[in-house]
């Protein structure tokens, strides 16, 4: 789920729920078929577009905010980079900030070419354990200083997506963070059915929050983004 073009074809009924739509097999379909390279994760907004450098720019000016709330003591900075892709996200930001990298991507194609994405995240020792199954299978087995959400949770349904950030929650050490980065939608949330995925609102996302057990620490709006966009917001949570 990459970055979000505002349109006015998407036809909605009140009386669906958006997210009861979701379904996982017609997402890994449409993802399989998108090339392994950065302007296919993106949906079209690559490299010849500012969209990757700003994304990181944002993210990096927004952990720096935090980072007297992200101390992790004597610990390892374990990170998990979670609907990966090809490891975009990792390779331009997150073994920087981090000791090691775990990666989980549930499309063969994405995970396939991770190998040619984090040569130098491995060469520096950082690269963790890939995980190539759903956000909704994923079963702890380290505890993590920081869990890493970024256009990716638009592919689960709100309950599963309540219990997934459950499960993210019991994975923190003591003072872990998790960091969500998604599109925005204006009014109610949206169905997609391109990529079987939700975009969701301000308010459902603090709801979800809340459900979930996650204190919502700050929030951020995504600077530089073209206007055709959908905003993307930042939010840095807690257990609560």
């Amino acid at each position: 789920m990459p970055v979000k073009q505002y349109t006015d074809d998407i036809e909605t009924d009140s009386n669906v729920i958006p997210d009861s739509q979701i379904n996982y097999d017609d997402a890994i379909t449409y993802w399989s078929s998108v090339p392994p390279s950065v302007d296919g994760v993106l949906g079209g907004f690559g490299e010849q577009t500012p969209v990757p450098k700003v994304d990181i720019v944002g993210s990096l000016t927004f952990l720096r905010k935090l980072s007297s709330r992200m101390n992790s003591g004597d610990q390892l900075k374990y990170t998990i980079d979670m609907g990966a892709g090809i490891g975009r996200i990792t390779r331009d930001l997150l073994w920087k900030v981090s000791d090691k990298v775990d990666l989980l991507e549930p499309v063969r194609p994405f995970v396939e070419q991770m190998p040619v994405e984090l040569q130098q995240v491995e060469l520096s020792g950082k690269l963790g354990q890939i995980y190539d199954i759903g956000m909704q299978e994923w079963v702890p087995d380290k505890k993590y200083w920081l869990i890493w959400c970024q256009w990716c949770v638009g592919q689960l349904p709100d309950d599963v997506l309540v219990e997934f950030w459950k499960t993210c929650r019991s994975a923190l050490i003591d003072n872990g963070t998790i960091i969500v980065k998604e599109n925005i939608a204006p009014i109610e949330d949206i169905f997609d059915e391109t990529d079987s995925s939700v975009t969701r609102t301000d308010k459902k996302f603090r709801e979800l929050f809340i459900k979930a057990g996650l204190k919502l620490i700050a929030s951020d709006v995504q600077k530089g983004l073209p206007k055709e966009l959908y905003p993307v917001r930042m939010y840095c949570l807690k257990a609560q």
